[in-house]
């Protein structure tokens, strides 16, 4: 035998092996591949003339058989491709290499490959591997006992497991949440499908189920035909549903899913839902059908729900088709739209449709622009509102849903000072147009008790441009004083049909007042405004203090049309006088009315922050009219400015307080209280804490009665929340809203889940009652979801009534 034996210290033994030389060759080709044996994954190609650095503590060359053999701590680097060994050998007569003691490989794409020995062919086509465990870049492990590659795309696992849960690092060698046992694993490498065959499947250690067989995706590959898994849903009205989608992988930019859902009360729901993308952006359109076979399971106190079905028709169809996109035009400007078409009013929310089952859906087609502060956003709208409530006339009740055609925003700031202060420019456009008049009756069964008419039947419209100006001066005493002024100006155009001109006059009879509607209009207002802060900071040994008093003071004349019922206000319905709207200079909530007359608000704002984390915060204040008529008292359409505490001279009192803690706790009381009795008018109280094992809020709300807008009573409500972890993972939570003043529990719901990096259990429990018949609606909703195998259950809008 002659050996030629070259030893070196690891650290000084660092050698640079070329193509010419027989080792060389043995691990250019060795090396980028052996990745593909564990998991048919082909390592990343090595360009040409790529240096290798290879480390050992002994290089031995064995001409008599042939062989090159590097022994101790063998390192190997090669095209970003890590190989670690105690010993690789490789035999140039059989082209075979060996590496073997504590075998780790790592690919350049980051897979990790482990084992014990290896045996492979130069060229990759066949080998085998023994106590075999590879880690994948997605977290998805598999071991087994040996395996085998043949023709260079069949990797075969012996008494093979996979899981995607990674190891306990205090408990290695328990059993992890789920995995699949197997007798024979086979990763087809072209196909990218991994087949199981005698496969137990295993939940935290126990066989819950036995397969002969089943296959699932390549865990690389996130695109592939097949049946996903199923689901299974219940709803009292429908009964039980069992639900099977399949998936279309038709081509890396386009993709299909077709479901069928089976449900015990109304038969068979199909839905199909299509995909693509592009550079740019993406768009999908879905489809879903049913031909019902109960729509009598819809009857609520013996009346039927008209989108239901009519009485003793089997096959009432009722079906939906929706479609969404979204395109970047370029680095500022966006196009996309949101549409949705159904049968009746409430299809999509009755069935769950995924993606359009909001109790309002808005049907939307946009072109938005943004560019540093400039703000750019055009678009037509259609509002649809997903309701259970009874109706004698479905079409007539969404008929009074406008069609906005189109609402236009538009602001821009400029980037140089102008007067040493900011200039801001805002512009809103809209035109709206109603089929049916939407009016509020305090007397269901008199059509002459208007109280409101929340929308016209037929067209209005409304174009608003609007500059502001305001600079702070700051004196030394620390004075803020921020001057203001602002000009707005309104052109509209009304055109309603002789029921709204009824219902108009009807409702300003009603209220004593005047009848005075516009068939077009042009308005506009002039604001001074003086804004006076002054920050106060107080220190001291374990706390500091702001205690901030504002003062703020804006001088404009008289609204416009106000006192008659001129306009409509269509975008200025939902107002609220609270502390966080105490400081606006505008508390209108849109731009169909706008504030006028002389008016001040004065009060205070407060934040402390203490030591060991804890912080406290408290706004309170007044608002008076000074001069001018008080837009408040004067009532349009839907009466806005009625019980909202502005409408006299001195409006209530507005207050806030809250807290919060290092340790979870967090609390806030907000109201609104009479200016002379300091009864309450408008409070909410909140409270929470969130920690380990528990998380608790807590939510009371009190409204008093506005028989204006229907409601005759004081409202009393309560809403509770819980959340307890019962040990590492597992989850009980619950919630429930009770109306105090008819005694009723609005909604409830229960829940339990189990959380990992691998598995998530979710199980929900919910009813809701309706305050007008009572009528109880039982919801149940429930989903496994065991990372890279898929989810089963219930759609998420089942579920996110709870959580």
């Amino acid at each position: 035998m002659r050996e030629a034996v070259l030893r070196s210290h690891r650290h000084a033994g660092l050698a640079r092996l070329y193509g010419a030389t027989a080792l060389a060759c043995l691990f250019a080709c060795a090396v980028p591949t052996v990745p593909a044996l564990a998991q048919d994954i082909t390592a990343n190609p090595v360009p040409s003339g790529t240096q290798m650095l290879l480390a050992a503590d002994t290089l031995v060359y064995n001409n008599d058989n042939n062989t090159v053999t590097a022994v101790g701590g063998v390192q190997i680097d090669y095209g970003g491709n890590k190989l670690v060994a105690q010993r690789v050998e490789y035999n140039r007569n059989t082209k075979r290499l060996v590496a073997s003691g504590a075998v780790e490989l790592i690919n350049s794409d980051g897979t990790k490959i482990n084992s014990d020995h290896i045996d492979i062919t130069d060229d990759f086509a066949d080998g085998f591997v023994n106590a075999l465990r590879v880690e994948t870049v997605n977290k998805a492990y598999f071991a087994s006992e040996s395996a085998e590659r043949m023709g260079g795309v069949l990797t075969t696992f012996h008494n093979g497991v996979y899981t995607a849960c990674e190891p306990c690092e205090d408990k290695p060698d328990s059993a992890p949440t789920w995995r699949v046992k197997a007798r024979k694993i086979i990763w087809n490498g072209e196909k990218k499908t991994v087949r199981f065959e005698n496969a137990n499947f295993e939940f935290f250690g126990f066989p819950l189920a036995y397969l002969p067989a089943f296959e699932i995706a390549d865990p690389t590959v996130k695109r592939k035909s097949g049946f996903l898994i199923p689901g299974i849903v219940y709803k009292s009205d429908l009964g039980v549903g069992v639900k099977i989608p399949y998936y279309f992988a038709l081509s890396p930019t386009y993709d299909l899913t077709v479901t069928g859902t089976g449900y015990t009360k109304q038969g068979f729901l199909g839905e199909a839902e299509w995909r693509q993308r592009f550079n740019n952006g993406e768009y999908s359109l879905k489809i879903a059908g049913i031909h019902q076979q109960d729509p009598d399971a819809f009857i609520d106190n013996g009346v039927r729900n008209v989108d239901s079905g009519a009485a003793g028709d089997p096959n009432k169809f009722r079906g939906m088709m929706g479609t969404k996109g979204q395109f970047a035009i370029n680095d500022r400007w966006n196009f996309g739209w949101d549409v949705l078409l159904q049968t009746d009013k409430n299809f999509s929310r009755t069935y769950a449709i995924d993606g359009y089952s909001d109790t309002v859906h808005q049907s939307s087609i946009y072109l938005t622009g943004l560019n540093d502060r400039n703000y750019f956003d055009v678009r037509a709208m259609r509002f649809e509102v997903q309701e259970n409530t009874l109706s004698s006339d479905a079409t007539a009740r969404a008929g009074e849903q406008p069609w906005v055609l189109p609402s236009l925003d538009y602001a821009y700031i400029p980037d140089m000072a102008v007067a040493g202060g900011q200039l801001s420019l805002n512009v809103n456009a809209r035109v709206i147009s109603r089929d049916r008049l939407d009016v509020a009756l305090a007397d269901p069964l008199d059509d002459t008790s208007i109280n409101n008419v929340r929308g016209i039947e037929g067209q209005s419209s409304r174009l608003t441009t609007e500059a502001e100006w305001k600079r702070t001066f700051t004196t030394d005493g620390g004075l803020q004083l921020t001057p203001l002024l602002a000009l707005r100006g309104d052109a509209g155009y009304v055109n309603a049909n002789t029921a709204s001109l009824n219902a108009i006059n009807q409702m300003a009879t009603n209220l004593g007042e005047q009848d005075d509607m516009r068939t077009s209009l042009a308005r506009y207002m002039a604001t001074l405004g003086l804004e006076m802060r002054w920050p106060v900071l107080f220190s001291m040994a374990s706390s500091s203090h702001i205690v901030e008093p504002m003062a703020q003071v804006f001088v404009r004349p008289n609204e416009q049309y106000v006192g008659g019922l001129a306009v409509p206000n269509e975008d200025a319905q939902s107002f609220v006088f609270d502390a966080t709207t105490l400081f606006e200079r505008d508390k209108f909530s849109g731009y169909d009315r706008m504030e006028g007359g002389t008016r001040a608000n004065v009060g205070f704002r407060y934040s402390g922050a203490y030591e060991g984390g804890w912080s406290t915060n408290a706004i309170f204040g007044q608002s008076y009219q000074l001069a001018g008529q008080n837009s408040y008292t004067a009532p349009d359409l839907v009466n806005v400015g009625a019980y909202s505490g502005l409408d006299k001279p001195t409006s209530d009192y507005v207050g806030l307080i809250g807290f919060n803690s290092p340790s979870g706790f967090s609390g806030s009381l907000s109201g609104r209280f009479d200016e002379q009795t300091f009864d309450v008018r408008r409070a909410e109280v909140k409270a929470a804490y969130s920690g380990l094992p528990v998380s608790l809020t807590a939510k009371y709300a009190f409204i008093q009665a506005q028989p204006l807008y229907g409601f005759e009573t004081d409202r009393h409500e309560v809403t509770l929340g819980a959340s307890t972890h019962l040990a590492e993972n597992w989850r009980v939570f619950g919630t429930g809203t009770y109306d105090i003043k008819q005694s009723v529990l609005v909604k409830d719901g229960v829940g339990f889940a189990y959380n990992d990096s691998c598995f998530t259990y979710l199980m929900t429990f919910s009813e809701s009652r309706d305050l007008v018949t009572k009528e109880v609606s039982q919801n149940v909703g429930f989903n496994l979801s065991f990372r890279t195998l898929g989810d089963f259950g219930s759609s998420t809008s089942a579920i996110d009534t709870i959580q």
